[in-house]
């Protein structure tokens, strides 16, 4: 059977008669939820519903898997899983959209509360203007309060009994730059009651310098020579149609298929990822479904104004929700196609993103492979060039640009990355040089009267591999120093490997980087002709370990950065590193406190929970506006295939392509 017919049988089996059961919600969805949901709490109250968080409420795997092999004959129900707030309370609903039903309805009583909605920070953001201890802040210092503008910031926990559902709002001065992060109101700080939407505290304690606009604003627009360096674009596109096809949310390029998903919390999902093998005339599936479950940023300035800066940008802001569009030529090349994204308003109607992923083919100038041989009569060389598959995304949660990617490569890798960028979290300080400084200021000196706090990123990603099934194992492999005891050589010593393969949930949390190993998620259930366990290696990116004590009320919520790597057993309900109610959460629901039931992981169905960071110590380089710093890690497969899947790959030749634009899906 040829590769082509194969191909279109697989596509085939993919294409919905139904939608694809992990396809993100659509518009019309969302409107339908917010039907359901508004008229079974329609009751007159005093507190209005509002729609925190909407999400598909995806079938249980083992029920997507069969519908992958027989979509035909496996029906399945369309689900909505709601997050909502009402009477001060929160409410999780399940709703069926096929029954136009509300299937579960729960309260939850526990700590924490759901995502901020964008609207309710809008109107946070707009009630200190007109109120009178701000407005006397604002004049005392002798600003224009049309110049001022806020932003919304969460408060964490730290040890309260009681909490309520607030926000802080802390503001900066606008005029003479865009750059409004670079000029902080010093001192002042709002404490907004979300469910009230009234100001509950007000402090004005710090009086400091104003930074100065000079030389903040980032807009090429407004700058002034000298200029430089002088870049040329080039677009190396394939000519013709794209390299890749898109089936409603299914992509399929070279040896590759997979569905692309949206969420409002953690923005693009991966699903479903195969790998056609040529040997075996087949797709084999290598990730079940992988997305950026957490990020936390928490910053080193304990002082009253910035100590609750301890952000978990997917559970409280969104990831997804503070998607921003993608702009074509800069952002993404110009082959790249676009997809539009939704999610639900604070009303529950559909919230369009327009361009918020793109898709392109990579032409880097990048080597596959390559090898000279000079010991024949004649020198040989073979190199083919590397192109790969993009899914990108840009998340900006206040000052901080994320771009993430899901590179796809031949050669069966998946290259998982992350570019961080915008503008530093500064403060304004009385010093214009760093030789006035005589105490901890928490951060650099980046400019006169600014000081850029020092702080840390944690990406924590949800990966659900499936190495050619789903009965999976985690297996270290230790690189061990020996001393040769055969004295028929003159070496004294060597290095070998010893493999460890966790049996728990426990055996399985590794903190990476504290001697030489490689980590690999494998299928003991199939080997290669040979007799190799087949699997993927995590190639681990830059080893970033917590610094903040255990006891500290931020690292007890986020205690699933206290080791890089965990493995869990796979359970549809965990799903979010940080816990379902992340804001103001005490740490009682999360990736750490779900492993302490050290559940059996050999040989079962397993989650990979990998997490990278950057402790991140600013420098003026950084400022105004901060060049992209990327990490990132790779999965790469580990006698996966009989040999190197890319031998015999086609190539074809560059064509120069003027005058592209760009293409929307």
């Amino acid at each position: 059977m040829s590769l082509l017919l194969i191909f279109i049988i697989f596509i085939i089996s993919f294409s919905s008669i139904s939608s694809h059961p992990l396809d993100p919600l659509s518009p019309s969805e969302f409107d339908s939820v917010r039907t359901i949901v508004q008229k079974a709490y329609s009751s007159k109250s005093k507190y209005n519903l509002t729609f925190q968080y909407v999400g598909l409420d995806e079938p249980e795997k083992g029920t997507v898997l069969k519908w992958q092999s027989r979509p035909d004959i496996v029906k399945l129900s369309r689900r909505a899983l709601v997050h909502a707030r009402f009477n001060k309370q929160t409410l999780e609903l399940v709703v069926d959209l096929s029954t136009r039903s509300i299937i579960s309805k729960q309260v939850h009583y526990g700590h924490g509360y759901p995502m901020f909605t964008l609207d309710e920070q809008v109107v946070a953001t707009e009630l200190p203007y007109s109120y009178k201890p701000f407005k006397d802040s604002v004049k005392r210092r002798g600003l224009d309060i049309s110049q001022v503008v806020c932003s919304t910031f969460s408060t964490g926990w730290y040890g309260e009994e009681k909490s309520q559902r607030v926000i802080k709002i802390q503001c900066f001065y606008t005029n003479g730059t865009t750059n409004l992060y670079s000029r902080p109101l010093e001192g002042i700080t709002v404490v907004v009651d979300l469910d009230d939407m009234k100001i509950v505290q007000y402090f004005d304690r710090i009086r400091v310098p104003l930074p100065k606009a000079e030389g903040t604003d980032f807009r090429f627009s407004v700058m002034k020579p000298p200029f430089g360096p002088r870049l040329n674009g080039v677009a190396m596109v394939s000519p013709g149609r794209p390299g890749f096809k898109i089936d409603g949310n299914t992509v399929s390029w070279a040896n590759w298929v997979f569905h692309v998903g949206f969420d409002a919390r953690v923005g693009s999902v991966i699903s479903l990822a195969s790998i056609y093998d040529i040997e075996k005339h087949k797709y084999r599936r290598v990730l079940y479904r992988g997305y950026v479950s957490e990020l936390f940023v928490p910053y080193m300035d304990p002082t009253e104004e910035i100590y609750f800066k301890t952000f978990f940008d997917c559970g409280e802001f969104g990831f997804g929700q503070s998607a921003v569009s993608l702009e074509p030529l800069t952002d993404c090349p110009a082959n790249a196609v676009f997809m539009d994204s939704y999610y639900a308003g604070q009303d529950g109607s559909p919230v369009n993103i327009s361009n918020a992923l793109c898709i392109f083919e990579q032409h880097a100038g990048n080597i596959m492979w390559r090898h000279t041989e000079t010991a024949l009569h004649e020198e040989i060389r073979e190199v083919r060039a590397d192109v790969s598959l993009v899914v990108r995304m840009v998340a900006t949660v206040g000052n901080y640009d994320y771009i993430l990617n899901w590179e796809f490569k031949p050669s069966g890798s998946i290259n998982v990355g992350v570019g961080l960028t915008g503008v530093l979290s500064s403060k304004a300080v009385k010093y214009t040089h760093t030789d006035q400084i005589k105490e901890d200021v928490y951060g650099t000196l980046v400019a006169e009267n600014t000081v850029a706090t020092h702080h840390d990123h944690y990406l924590n990603y949800y990966l659900d591999l499936d190495v050619d099934g789903e009965a999976n194992s985690f297996v270290r492999t230790n690189l061990v120093s020996k001393r040769v005891t055969n004295h028929n050589t003159p070496r004294k010593s060597y290095w070998t490997v010893e493999r460890e393969t966790a049996k728990t949930e426990l055996e399985a949390r590794t903190k990476v980087g504290l001697r030489p190993s490689e980590f690999a998620v494998i299928n003991r259930n199939k080997k290669t002709k040979i007799g190799n366990d087949i699997g993927y290696r995590l190639l681990a990116g830059s080893a970033v370990s917590p610094l903040l004590v255990d006891d500290d009320y931020p690292q007890t919520r986020a205690a699933f950065t206290n080791y890089n790597v965990w493995i869990t057993p796979y359970n549809k309900s965990e799903k979010w590193a940080g816990g379902t109610y992340v804001d103001q959460s005490r740490g009682e629901d999360n990736l750490a406190i779900w492993s302490l039931r050290n559940r059996k992981i050999e040989n079962k169905d397993i989650v990979l929970w990998y997490t990278i960071g950057v402790h991140h110590v600013p420098c003026q380089e950084e400022f105004p506006v901060m060049p992209t710093l990327s990490g990132g890690f790779e999965l790469r497969p580990v006698n996966f295939f009989e040999r190197n899947p890319v031998l015999k790959v086609i190539v074809a030749k560059n064509v120069n392509m003027p005058n592209c634009t760009a293409t929307h899906h």
